[in-house]
């Protein structure tokens, strides 16, 4: 059947000014009004359906029509195979009213069904319809051509897929999703409050679509029944994955026409990236950074986006990770979760959260299980092995692990752990992967707790005052030295190396620092208050 892409429905039809002066009476309608019409034809003849090809409204009296109920239900039966939009008959001619067996039959298959009470020319009728369909088609096609050429200009940009995504959602008035071959989702426009309704449990319901569009497809019906609109993404016999609009407002152009466009743009995205998988590397970027920035209205929401996108949170062990000391490849995260049976997201930490090279990992894995140190090491070392040997690739790796959580809150705040964690000097020199628990670091922990209260700032800000405004003023290392020394409590000859100064100008700034503090550094209670000042003063920078 011929596309119904800007074709008025039966319903707009009959609204028509030409069919006023018929006294048009609807027997068969609701649904079955929505049909689409793409022409219109007249005919009195009982073997009118062999002439039809689909989509037409028929205009008759009905003067041929045979007398027998079983032959006028045969007769309808065969209009509706051939795919019939809608019947109009007119009384007087030949029928004072519409034979019941007629309605009865229409009703038993959704046929819409008008009854004329007062004779009107056929001609004139034809005349409007045609003129409505004609005006709305070359609307059509000029809306067709604005969206190509729109969507054609991304693809030669080389706009990445999320921003396709955008515009997509944005030209449908909807929300458009995404989605891999695996049914997750890669990139997503949807209206923050409206997430968990729409992605909560996604992947069942996206293969449910897939289905009923699959069932559609080969019924030739015309449109999804649950507005759901389903087009592939591929190119030179390669799918990649698919775009779903979610159900919206009349495009001119055709929403089904507008996505194809869409997935057209990213179809020569994905030829211009070859095996790059940009998607996976993008989708996961935003999604990460969207997440730890607090770009959600709720958490129910972002949680049906995260496990959305493939990452299991309901009953899973949950970790938030920052790697620092090495370079982690995009997706490698996830393989190497997937080698501990779980999955992972990435992304870069937050501008000036962490060294340039920290990348962040949203680690998932089956409830109940182990992450301990020996896992945990093969993880790290399976992160930066695709950089080369993976003894030699995670010589000066750091993974730095947030408290476990259960949920993703909790996720969020293991991570801002794990920042933290990360932005604290390693204790002494270490080679192979290093791992370190934020549950080995309470003072750590207290401060990402307290991070926003305002007295923990304030204790921060008025101990270190002096340091503070004499390395400014001096462009001194006062407070780095202090660092290190908190890093190697008990042992300055090992903090004199890590502030890489000889021993005597270490043991000089250390005196420079206790007179200008006017503190005790060898008193327990002081190191501590000055431990948790640099703690706080490093995350408020980030």
């Amino acid at each position: 059947m011929p596309s119904d892409d800007g074709l008025p429905t039966v319903r707009e039809i009959l609204e028509l000014d030409a069919f006023a002066g018929g006294v048009a009476e609807v027997l068969v309608g609701d649904a079955a009004l929505e049909a689409r019409v793409r022409w219109v034809h007249v005919s009195d003849s009982p073997g009118v359906a062999r002439l039809l090809d689909g989509g037409e409204l028929l205009l008759s009296t009905g003067a041929g029509w045979p007398a027998e109920p079983d032959e006028l239900r045969a007769l309808i039966a065969g209009l509706v195979e051939t795919g019939l939009s809608g019947l109009v008959l007119e009384l007087g001619a030949h029928y004072r009213y519409v034979p019941a067996v007629v309605v009865d039959t229409a009703a038993e298959h959704g046929l819409a069904l008008v009854a004329l009470h007062r004779e009107v020319k056929f001609v004139a009728l034809t005349e409007a319809v045609h003129r409505r369909i004609i005006s709305e088609q070359t609307a059509a096609l000029h809306a067709r051509d604005e969206v190509r050429e729109r969507f054609t200009a991304l693809a030669l940009r080389g706009a990445p897929a999320d921003f396709i995504v955008q515009q997509l959602a944005q030209t449908l008035g909807s929300p458009v999703v995404l989605e891999n071959l695996a049914h997750e989702v890669v990139a997503a426009e949807v209206a923050p409050s409206a997430e968990h309704e729409l992605l909560a449990d996604w992947q069942r319901r996206s293969r449910d679509a897939h289905r009923r569009d699959a069932d559609r497809r080969r019924a030739h019906a015309a449109a999804p029944a649950d507005g759901w609109l389903v087009v592939p993404v591929e190119a030179r016999g390669i799918r990649w994955g698919h775009l779903i609009a979610l159900p919206g407002p009349a495009h001119p152009a055709g929403r089904t026409s507008v996505l194809e466009q869409g997935a057209i743009a990213l179809a020569l995205g994905r030829l211009a990236d070859g095996d790059d998988d940009s998607w996976a590397r993008i989708g996961r970027q935003r999604l990460v950074e969207g997440l730890l920035a607090g770009r959600f209205a709720g958490v129910a929401g972002a949680t049906a986006r995260v496990e959305a996108a493939g990452l299991p949170l309901m009953g899973a062990s949950l970790f938030g990770l920052v790697v620092t000391g090495g370079r982690v490849a995009t997706g490698v995260a996830d393989a190497a979760a997937r080698a501990l049976g779980g999955r992972a997201l990435d992304g870069t930490a937050p501008g000036g959260a962490a060294p340039a090279s920290a990348r962040v990992v949203l680690l998932s894995l089956p409830g109940g299980t182990r992450f301990d140190d020996a896992a945990a090491r093969r993880f790290a070392a399976s992160l930066v092995g695709a950089a080369g040997p993976a003894d030699a690739a995670a010589a000066g790796v750091v993974l730095s692990i947030g408290t476990p959580a259960r949920d993703l809150e909790g996720m969020l705040v293991a991570v801002q752990e794990s920042l933290d964690l990360a932005a604290t000097p390693l204790p002494r020199a270490a080679r192979g992967p290093v791992i370190r628990r934020a549950d080995d670091r309470p003072l750590v922990r207290l401060v990402t707790s307290l991070r926003d209260d305002h007295r923990l700032q304030e204790h921060g800000e008025r101990m270190l005052a002096p340091l503070i405004e004499y390395d400014l003023a001096r462009g001194g290392d006062l407070l780095d030295v202090l660092g290190a020394m908190l890093a190697h409590p008990g042992n300055r000859t090992a903090a004199a190396a890590a502030s890489h100064l000889s021993r005597s100008v270490f043991y000089q700034r250390l005196a420079l620092i206790g007179d200008l503090l006017d503190a005790d550094l060898d008193d327990g209670e002081t190191l501590t208050a000055l431990h948790l000042a640099l703690l706080v003063r490093r995350t408020a920078a980030r």
